[in-house]
């Protein structure tokens, strides 16, 4: 039995950043997670070649072989990548068949229990649907939610890519309801005992027919409940005040909504999480950056910040200090 949570993390699509991003985070050596990458060894070799990074490597068949090391990489490697198809910086359907693969064997991981986190590194869609499938989305509309975080400021997003017009026909009491007491169960998890949620409104200064008839209804419901929740918060003055520690966390409606104030607040450094899985599943905010692959400019601090959150929210310590 390890003393610290398992983190699986997928390397990314070879041709991208992934590789890269992922070797200058873990030579930060932080201690608090034990980690699993799941992807080509010799990819990760070339990125500490690349990044000029003090790493060895140690390849293994499963996790029960895995010793764990802060100078040495753990890879689990199905050996299943022909490297003849990896030109830097470009689409590649056999990358995009290798990234799929790789989140399936993380997945299942963490399914069985095995890993207590996942982590998805950059992927690239054209090239996963260059190989037949469909590109892997983030959420699964009423089961799980998309939760972005940057420092202080977390947001779940009650829904994503859809059109602005179609958020108004999800909105429900019950709908609601549902996602309040999932972000509470979940930050109870995650080692907050009372935690505080706020709910954003939909309108300006939050007044309008939908706060009335389903936001504040379904805050009434949660708090009922014992839940720890205030709302509808007018939005041009909910992300401020979770910044400012007032909230856990905020939930808001529509993607840009929530996307903004992310982004707004800092760009660089940010991480997913999926609320919803039975398991902690987090993803950097960013994708492949063939612009700059190959070159050993690229940001990982957003890599850096998914590892640090997916270790700290399975070790149930909630989330970590920015």
């Amino acid at each position: 039995m390890h003393s610290k949570p398992i983190v699986a993390t997928t390397i990314g699509d070879p041709c991208g950043i992934g590789p890269e991003v992922l070797v200058k985070a873990l030579a930060e050596k932080a201690d608090d997670a034990h980690h699993l990458l799941i992807g080509d060894a010799q990819v990760l070799a070339d990125a500490i070649e690349l990044t000029n990074t003090p790493l060895d490597i140690r390849v293994v068949n499963s996790v029960n072989d895995a010793t764990f090391d802060a100078n040495c990489l753990t890879v689990l490697d199905p050996n299943s990548l022909d490297r003849s198809h990896i030109t830097v910086g470009q689409v590649s359907a056999e990358c995009g068949r290798a990234t799929v693969q790789w989140w399936d064997i993380a997945t299942a991981l963490a399914r069985a229990g095995t890993v207590q986190a996942i982590v998805k590194g950059p992927i690239n869609s054209e090239a996963i649907r260059l190989a037949g499938f469909s590109p892997q989305g983030a959420v699964n509309p009423g089961r799980t939610y998309l939760f972005l975080i940057t420092g202080p400021l977390r947001v779940v997003h009650f829904t994503d890519h859809i059109p602005l017009r179609d958020v108004f026909k999800h909105l429900s009491i019950d709908a609601l309801v549902d996602l309040i007491r999932l972000t509470h169960r979940s930050l109870r998890n995650w080692g907050y005992q009372s935690p505080r949620i706020g709910v954003a409104g939909i309108n300006p200064h939050a007044e309008g027919d939908e706060e009335r008839q389903q936001i504040a209804p379904a805050i009434a419901v949660a708090q009922a409940d014992g839940i720890a929740v205030d709302g509808p918060v007018p939005p041009d003055s909910l992300f401020r005040q979770c910044a400012q520690a007032q909230y856990d966390c905020v939930i808001a409606h529509y993607h840009d909504q929530g996307h903004i104030a992310v982004k707004t607040w800092r760009f660089e450094g940010n991480c997913a999480i999926i609320l919803g899985e039975p398991y902690v599943r987090a993803s950097v905010a960013h994708g492949t950056a063939f612009d700059i692959a190959g070159k050993g400019s690229a940001d990982h601090r957003s890599m850096a910040c998914a590892l640090r959150t997916a270790a700290s929210l399975a070790a149930s310590r909630g989330f970590p200090a920015d």
